[in-house]
């Protein structure tokens, strides 16, 4: 087989490039939907190719998280649900800004390069999140997809960790999971009422769907879970615009409760983002004080829980944790000296956190940004289905563990199991959400942006905590820091958009703003600030 160049560039000239220059990045491609239908073809043709690459099913999912409603995105999903190997990431950033006339030749060299079989068997699955742009740019993948090969699967509206589920499942011929959306709510949810103790009828949860595709899928999830418990779900996409004053990163930002949504003092509420793989639990405590348990807590909560189960059990694994420096200051403190696991820091981006957790037996990572989700490695997984069947050694608390595990979903963060996750956890402990908040406190912190000319000049090292250009910076930030009580601060460059990002923590609010302000200044002077310099509001 080779591919057909005279259909191929006939196709592609129905798709021409806009006069912008495209990136793949973390988040894959993402920018306003108007501009993105070529790189959608695009992408429908490195999918296919990469499905052939591996032999295996690979997944385009059309999203654009929490961006506004009039943005999308594309992320490709390898097969065992991980994002997409850092090798390929260039050559998608080549084909999105391909002319038609070369892409002919931009693909033969991607299969010269990797050496890939066009006669292999492949299929491409794709699915959208509830973007009105969406349904468009999925033609338009199917259109990229059908020049290299007849097979796709097109799986509709979906949520982003439903899209990676499926992909593992299929790719594991169903040792994972069935590869449906209906199968994904199964296994979540058989695992979930295994592991309840007590009477939950009354237990109630209010859910912020941020007006996205998760708001939709989480009732679909309660038809599974019976009276287990009570979802009530607020900005569901009836009104309102997707991520509009709602959903987890508004929350988070704002530190404030989402628009259509009412709470009463300690009442049990979560948000998801828009494609539903980021999930905050918040409440309003006394004094009418908005209280929010985020990335840090879910992961504190879930390495505490993991490392009593594996106590009980006698079972000895390597545990880790996974941060990055936006991480708070006191969650690291009580994972390394109460919760006694070790405490990785990466660079910002999921797929680092992803990759580091690979290298414990259990590895449990999570962003502040409440994305993130819990690893087993295979020597894990036999060792406690090993033990499981040997009834003298703890068998119980070994069935729970692979209840546990079944609970998670490995692939990616995932609003909807995360959420499963946590409340098993809360109800195994007998806790409310004051009683988990009450684990530690964190330290005030602050992010601000500064606007500079050029924010390549800002240059880090160690997991992005210190910057080694532009020079005197980073002194000019240690003195900062150590004028303040319980004082951190670091500086990086953003992945997206000309601006540095200062994030700053301190003892209290005030001196947290005033570290915060006076970094961003520093910033701003020596790296080329432009516009106002920052000041407090």
């Amino acid at each position: 087989m080779s591919i057909n160049i005279e259909t191929l560039q006939s196709v592609a000239s129905q798709y021409p490039l806009p006069a912008v220059k495209f990136t793949y990045g973390t988040a894959g491609f993402r920018t306003k939907a108007d501009l993105l239908e070529p790189v959608m073809f695009r992408m429908g043709l490195l999918a296919a190719l990469r499905s052939k690459a591996t032999q295996a099913s690979i997944g385009v999912m059309i999203t654009a998280s929490h961006n506004p409603v009039e943005d999308n995105g594309v992320k490709l999903i390898d097969p065992m649900g991980e994002m997409l190997k850092d090798s390929w990431e260039s050559y998608a950033t080549s084909l999105a800004n391909c002319r038609a006339e070369d892409l002919g030749s931009a693909l033969e060299a991607i299969v010269k390069e990797t050496g890939l079989d066009l006669n292999a068997k492949s299929c491409v699955c794709l699915a959208r999140d509830t973007r009105p742009s969406g349904l468009k740019l999925a033609e338009a993948v199917i259109e990229g997809a059908k020049c290299i090969q007849k097979d796709y699967q097109d799986y509709g509206i979906l949520s982003t960790p439903q899209l990676h589920y499926i992909v593992r499942c299929i790719n594991t011929n169903g040792q994972y999971g069935e590869p449906t959306e209906e199968g994904y709510y199964r296994k979540l949810s058989n695992a979930f009422l295994k592991l309840q103790i007590g009477d939950q009828a009354k237990l109630g949860v209010k859910v912020d769907g941020a007006n996205g595709v998760g708001a939709d899928k989480i009732k679909q999830l309660q038809k599974y879970l019976g009276n287990s418990v009570n979802i009530s779900v607020f900005n569901d996409g009836t009104s309102g615009k997707l991520n509009d004053k709602c959903g987890a990163d508004y929350v988070k930002i704002n530190q404030c409760l989402p628009e259509g949504i009412r709470v009463q003092p300690h009442e049990k509420c979560v948000s998801f983002d828009g494609d539903a793989d980021r999930i905050l639990y918040f409440y309003i405590g006394k004094d009418n004080e908005f209280k929010l348990l985020d990335g840090d807590k879910m992961s504190t909560l879930i390495a505490s829980f993991i490392k009593d189960l594996l106590s009980k059990a006698n079972l000895k694994l390597n545990l880790g944790v996974i941060q990055t420096a936006y991480a708070n200051g006191r969650s690291t403190e009580y994972l390394q000296k109460s919760v006694d696991v070790p405490v990785s820091c990466v660079k910002t981006g999921v797929k680092h956190l992803h990759h580091k957790a690979l290298e414990y037996d259990i590895g449990v990572y999570f962003e502040a940004n409440g994305h993130g989700t819990v690893i087993f490695s295979d020597v894990a997984v036999e060792k406690i289905k090993s033990y499981a069947l040997l009834s003298h050694i703890r068998s119980k608390e070994m069935s729970e563990l692979l209840d546990f595990i079944n609970l998670v979903n490995e692939t990616v963060g995932d609003a909807i199991s995360d959420f499963l996750v946590i409340e098993t956890i809360l109800n195994r402990k007998g806790y409310n959400l004051n009683d988990w908040n009450s684990m530690y406190s964190d330290l005030p912190n602050r992010q601000l942006k500064v606007k500079v000319k050029d924010r390549t000049v800002i240059k880090t090292i160690k997991a992005e905590t210190e910057t080694t250009s532009p020079e005197g910076l980073q002194e000019e930030i240690n003195k900062l820091v150590s004028a303040v009580k319980a004082g951190r601060s670091f500086v990086r460059p953003s992945g997206t958009e000309d601006v540095v990002r200062v994030y700053a923590e301190a003892e209290t609010r005030s001196l947290t703003d005033e570290l915060a302000y006076a970094v961003a200044n520093k910033v701003y002077d020596f790296a080329g600030g432009v516009g106002p310099r920052p000041q407090a509001k």
